[in-house]
Parts: C-alpha cells; sequence; structure tokens
C-alpha cells in the first residue's frame, strides 16, 4: 500500500499528487501576487513620501526580514497546512488589496504613512513568508518513502514556480496594472486575484484535505473578502477624490497619475495652482515674478536658439517667445501628460506657446536628450525643473548633467537653472551654485521674493571662469515685475544667508537630494 500523509486517506494522496502541476501554478499566481504587494509599497513610498533609496532599503529589508518570521510563525500549523494555507492567501488577498487604499487616505488625512507602510511591509511579509512552509508541505503530501533527492526535487519545483511567478508579477505592475489601473485599483485587483487562487485551492486542490467546516468557513471568507475589493474597485474613483483633495486647500479642477508623476490642478476664483506629486509647482496670481526672473536675465545677450529643460507647463516658453530675437525654442519636458495640460487647461496661462510654430517640444527626458547629436549650439539655455527631492530629480542637478548643459551652449551661451530657496533650503542652493562651478560653469546667484514659494533663487552661469554679468537687454519686453532695479537687488544676500562654500553633487554622490530632506530652515 502506497504510504500517505498522516490523516489523509490513500485517495487522497493520489489526489494530491496528481494535483500536483495545478499547485504549482497556484504557487506561480501567488507568487506573482506577493510582488506585486511589494512593488505597490514601494511605489507608494515614491509617491507618497518621496521615498529614496532609505526608504526602499527599508521596505525590501523590512519585507525580506518579515519573510523569514513568517516561515518561522507557520511551523505550529503545518500539520493543517491545506486549511492554513487557503486562510493565508485570504488575508494576504484582502491585506494587500487593501494596502493602497489604506495608505493613500491615511496620508491624506493625517499627513503620513510611515506607520501604516511599516505595519503593511510586516503584515504582508509574514504572510508570504508563511506561504513556502505550507506549500512545501503540501506539495510532498501523498509521496511515499520521500528522500533527501526527492525532497530537493520537491523544492526545486516549488522554486521554479515562485520565481516565474515573481517575474510575472514584476512585468504586470509597471507594464498593466499601474498605468492601466492605477495604484489603488490595481492593488485591488492583485487582491481579487489573490483571492482566486485561494478559492481554485481550497475547491478543487485541497478539498479532500479540509474539513466541511473549514470548506464552509473559507467560502464565507473569500465572499466576504471579494465583495469588500469589489466595493473598492467600484467607489475607487470616489475614494481618491475625497483622500486627493483633503490634501488642497483650492479645489481640486483636474488629477491625472500619469507614468512619471501625479499631477494635481486646483483652482480658487482664478488661481490656478499646479501640483506635481504634491510639490506646488506655480500660482497663476504671482507666476509672472518667477518666470520673468528665471527668463529674462538669460536672454540679456539676444539669443536666437533657446533650450528648454523641463518648464512643460509653458510659462517659461510663453516668456521667452516675448523676446523679439528669439527664432526658435526646443522644449524638452519629460511627461507628455504635462504638455497635454499646458495645450489645454493651461493654455489661456501660457498663452498657447506650445502651439507656437517657433517652438519643438520633445517628449523626453533631458540627461538622455542631452546627450544626442540636436543637444549644440544654443545660445540660451533655461533649466526650469522641480526641486530635487528624490534621486530621480537629485540627477537633474548633478555635475554630470550640468556638463551636458554646458556642451549644448554656442561659444557665448548662457544657462539659467532654478536653484529653490536660499532662505528655506539654504544649503541646497549653495550646493547648486557650487555643482555648477564644478561643470565649468561659472555662476552668479539671485534671488526675488514670490509669494507663494517665499524667497525664491536663481543661478546664471555661463562656460569660463567668469560669471555673466547679471543686466537684461536692451530689448527687454514689457514686464510686470522684474526690472533692471529689481535684478540688481537680487544679487544681494542678507547676512543671515551666506554663501557656503560646498562640495557639488554627483550621480555618485548625490548631495543635493540629502539637503533637501534636511527640511526648511526658518
Amino acid at each position: 500500500m502506497t504510504a500517505s500523509a498522516p490523516g489523509l486517506a490513500p485517495a487522497a494522496g493520489r489526489g494530491a499528487v496528481r494535483s500536483r502541476p495545478l499547485l504549482l501554478a497556484a504557487v506561480g499566481v501567488c507568487a506573482a501576487c506577493g510582488l506585486i504587494y511589494e512593488l505597490v509599497l514601494l511605489t507608494l513610498s515614491a509617491s507618497l513620501v518621496g521615498g529614496g533609496i532609505t526608504q526602499t532599503s527599508l521596505i525590501v529589508a523590512g519585507f525580506v526580514a518579515a519573510l523569514g518570521a513568517g516561515a518561522l510563525l507557520v511551523k505550529p500549523f503545518l500539520p493543517h497546512a491545506a486549511t492554513t494555507f487557503v486562510a493565508v492567501e485570504i488575508l494576504l488577498g484582502v491585506v494587500g488589496g487593501l494596502s493602497a487604499v489604506t495608505l493613500y487616505v491615511s496620508f491624506s488625512f493625517y499627513g503620513t504613512s510611515n506607520a501604516v507602510l511599516l505595519v503593511a511591509t510586516g503584515v504582508i511579509g509574514v504572510l508570504v513568508g508563511a506561504e513556502v512552509p505550507l506549500l512545501m508541505t503540501l506539495l510532498q503530501t501523498g509521496r511515499a518513502g520521500i528522500d533527501a533527492e526527492g525532497s530537493g526535487k520537491v523544492l526545486a519545483d516549488l522554486n521554479a514556480a515562485d520565481y516565474a511567478g515573481a517575474l510575472l508579477g514584476g512585468l504586470v505592475w509597471p507594464f498593466l496594472l499601474l498605468p492601466v489601473a492605477g495604484q489603488v485599483r490595481g492593488a485591488a485587483i492583485t487582491g481579487l486575484v489573490n483571492l482566486l487562487a485561494a478559492a481554485v485551492v481550497a475547491g478543487l486542490l485541497l478539498r479532500p484535505q479540509m474539513s466541511t467546516r473549514a470548506r464552509r468557513s473559507a467560502t464565507a471568507a473569500l465572499l466576504v473578502a471579494a465583495a469588500g475589493l469589489g466595493f473598492l474597485l467600484l467607489r475607487a474613483q470616489d475614494i481618491e477624490t475625497t483622500a486627493r483633495q483633503r490634501l488642497y486647500a483650492d479645489p481640486v479642477v483636474a488629477a491625472e497619475r500619469s507614468d512619471y508623476q501625479e499631477i494635481v490642478l486646483t483652482d480658487r476664483s482664478g488661481d490656478l495652482r499646479l501640483y506635481l506629486d504634491g510639490d506646488l509647482q506655480f500660482s497663476s496670481r504671482d507666476e509672472h515674478r518667477y518666470t520673468e526672473s528665471l527668463v529674462h536675465p538669460v536672454l540679456s545677450r539676444d539669443p536666437r536658439r533657446v533650450l528648454i529643460l523641463g518648464g512643460g507647463d509653458g510659462l517659461a516658453a510663453r516668456e521667452v517667445l516675448r523676446h523679439p530675437s528669439v527664432e526658435e525654442i526646443v522644449q524638452v519636458e519629460l511627461d507628455p501628460a504635462v504638455i497635454e495640460l499646458a495645450r489645454t487647461r493651461l493654455a489661456a496661462l501660457n498663452d498657447r506657446a506650445l502651439d507656437d510654430p517657433r517652438v519643438e517640444v520633445v517628449a523626453a527626458d533631458a540627461f538622455r536628450w542631452l546627450r544626442s547629436p540636436a543637444a549644440t549650439g544654443f545660445d540660451a539655455v533655461v533649466v526650469d525643473m522641480p526641486d530635487p527631492d528624490t534621486p530621480v530629480l537629485g540627477r537633474l542637478y548633478s555635475t554630470e548633467f550640468y556638463g551636458l548643459v554646458a556642451a549644448a551652449l554656442a561659444p557665448d551661451g548662457l544657462v539659467v537653472v532654478q536653484a529653490g530657496s536660499p532662505y528655506s533650503t539654504p544649503t541646497a542652493f549653495w550646493r547648486t551654485v557650487a555643482t555648477l562651478d564644478a561643470a565649468g560653469l561659472a555662476a552668479v546667484p539671485y534671488h526675488v521674493h514670490v509669494p507663494s514659494f517665499g524667497d525664491w533663487g536663481f543661478a546664471l552661469a555661463q562656460r569660463g571662469a567668469q560669471p555673466p554679468a547679471l543686466a537684461l537687454s536692451p530689448a527687454v519686453p514689457a514686464t510686470r515685475f522684474l526690472d533692471r532695479a529689481v535684478l540688481a537687488a537680487a544679487a544681494v544676500f542678507p547676512l543671515d544667508r551666506p554663501r557656503q562654500q560646498l562640495a557639488p553633487s554627483t550621480l555618485d554622490r548625490p548631495r543635493i537630494v540629502a539637503d533637501m530632506r534636511a527640511g526648511y530652515t526658518g
């Protein structure tokens, strides 16, 4: 007679052997879901708290540690592997499926999600870690006289299915779920898939190993969990809208999660405000102060060809087009969704600048584009990037990046960079100036008051050892804020915010990211 697992009838053992391929398929599906949950946490860390290498390392390390804890904690339940496995998958589907909305809502209402992120990482890691010992037990059920070689083969099958599923999850999240469904719906859909896998395993594969009471309990739990996640899918838009509005003082009139960032536009009594990943980019009431201060000094030598890196809202292009000498603008913006917003809802504010025949709009990463043959011979370069509070943005404030900018300049060309606040983030501001200098661009810093931002700074630079003169062209068009007297005053810094001598920020040492994350000073 063929031996079977304790408490398992021979027929059940033979059924378990026959169902092993289906069980391995379920392993792959569960592994895919488990990895997607981890990717959900990493994505939310990046979008909610600007997660960099520190947050990523903590999430990955915490998740791996929780895997080990889960493997240990499940040991007492191995005699009831079938029932425990189904319970674990139901819990994993619920916790993972609700993780994104829970983190998003907690951040919106309480201004932080670190505690929820930590708990979610630990719970999901423990549940995923419990899967392998349970599956190993189930895969060996019904096998007679298992020796070391046999156990090794079972483990090989389990690992192969597990890693194949992880590969599937790693591809599905960035290329399908996230762009199509978004974070909240994507996590909920993954949870439903997890519940479906649990239902298949319970109903078709492990039914002989589960008591009637266990099957009924599992069925009820699956139905309740599926109903909850289904409700979340139906109401996700309303939940996101309510939570998002909590983040902004003004009514949200447009919101989109692009491939690169969350884009939000608010409007109160005609004051349009654009936010990218929660960071204010401009207020229509005072953006002219920022835009004029950014653009007109770099046009002081009456350039013909101008390159704009970033600034996809079209405001810098609007101001450049007002200068009579400009014949050509190349606008390089990473996010096509921002370009579309500039051409629609922001068109009146930017005077439809991106549709002007003198403007060539390029949807590309500025760092990569600067290495193309087209990046040469510009009389002026405007670098209007978001603040470098993540490693992705930090590379756009590096010596290497500014070196490419310098190479794109014509012999007498000028470059201007928005450099943040010399009052609130003085180290980051002077780090930008030091980084320009390290790239062979002698810079002159200046700053103005923009009510929406506070004290805000820029750096005008040229190739060589001598900084350029801070001046306006004789042909400067009429402005609302900036004139020669204001610009001259902008070069003066107070005693409590003196120039700092700092090491540059590089790709290898993105110091400016740490400067930004050190917080604001008052």
